[in-house]
């Protein structure tokens, strides 16, 4: 049964799956799931348990547009998976005709990082009425905009006069994949030293239990969680945010690798904001601070741009996903 005020966000990430229902102009949910997707999972049940959610929310319904954000890279004129870092499966997947087929709607996708930027630069930090209440809504939004997350990986979306910007191979945005130390360890890309490398969470994990077994006499919490096969990053930021020193020495290292990267994407684009969203984010106030000191002694002290939490949330590539759907409408 048709109800064309309804739009349809997906969010393939690489521990859990979401997907939300809204309608059109509405800026709540109407509903919204989750999924935190079991060890080894892989393409075919991320989409087998996606497409089981979205019909459970549509209520066999059909939407008037999908939106998607993918957590990889993404070719969004095609609107093909290229390939996921972190679940197999997906190399040059054609996920935009998979989902028309499926739910007989129109259908945007792209890259997580990058609807995520989309979504807080529509929805959330974006908009500066607060900062600049003289301005009108359309005035209000800025320029430019660099969206950072740190998750189980490190990305970032760029959006310029109010469109993301994917680049001639459509992988800009790469932002984990810039080198912070040639000397560093090796990163699933191939390379050395990319800020995924040294910044993410499942990186400041094991950086937790490499100096678990490097000081065995060292006073620290983690150690119980260690024992019990147990410590996550979030346990890493917990305790640093504590006092416990050996997380500290962790978390600030995972800050100062994230902050040198966003400081030479700062150079690069000289954005007008860079939020900063993902799991990691939410790691206290010490990791914001060596974060933005970072990142500003790695750059030019003419570009005086903010660096600021997502708004959003873990909504916000769902929410950009909307954008897309939004824009899918407004093309006709």
């Amino acid at each position: 049964m048709p109800r064309t005020d309804l739009l349809l966000a997906l969010d393939y990430g690489g521990t859990k799956l979401s997907a939300a229902l809204t309608g059109i102009g509405e800026r709540a949910w109407r509903a919204l799931e989750r999924v935190a997707s079991p060890p080894q999972h892989d393409a075919q049940y991320d989409q087998t348990t996606m497409c089981a959610l979205a019909h459970k929310l549509l209520d066999a319904h059909t939407p008037r547009a999908i939106g998607v954000s993918f957590g990889g890279p993404v070719d969004a004129a095609r609107g093909r998976v290229i390939l996921s870092h972190h679940v197999p499966g997906w190399e040059d997947t054609p996920l935009r005709d998979q989902l028309q087929q499926e739910f007989g709607a129109p259908v945007s996708v792209d890259n997580d990082a990058n609807v995520a930027a989309l979504g807080e630069y529509r929805f959330g930090v974006g908009l500066t009425e607060s900062l600049h209440p003289e301005r009108s809504a359309a005035e209000s939004k800025e320029p430019s905009l660099l969206y950072v997350t740190v998750s189980t990986g490190v990305g970032s979306g760029i959006v310029i006069d109010g469109k993301i910007y994917n680049g001639a191979d459509a992988m800009a945005g790469e932002i984990g994949h810039t080198i912070c130390d040639p000397r560093g360890p090796e990163c699933i890309c191939g390379r050395r030293g990319c800020v995924e490398a040294m910044a993410c969470g499942p990186v400041i994990a094991r950086a937790a239990r490499e100096r678990l077994l490097a000081e065995p006499d060292a006073v620290t919490k983690l150690r119980e969680l260690e024992t019990r096969g147990t410590l996550t990053a979030a346990d890493v930021a917990r305790a640093a945010d504590e006092g416990d020193e050996l997380a500290r020495a962790v978390m600030d290292d995972a800050a100062r690798a994230l902050g040198f990267g966003i400081g030479t994407a700062i150079t690069l684009i000289n954005p007008a904001r860079v939020v900063i969203g993902g799991g990691v984010s939410k790691s206290g106030e010490r990791w914001w601070q060596i974060v933005r000191a970072s990142a500003r002694s790695n750059t030019l002290p003419q570009m005086r741009v903010a660096i600021v939490p997502a708004a959003l949330g873990d909504d916000a590539p769902l929410w950009g996903a909307i954008a897309l759907a939004e824009d899918l409408i407004a093309r006709g």
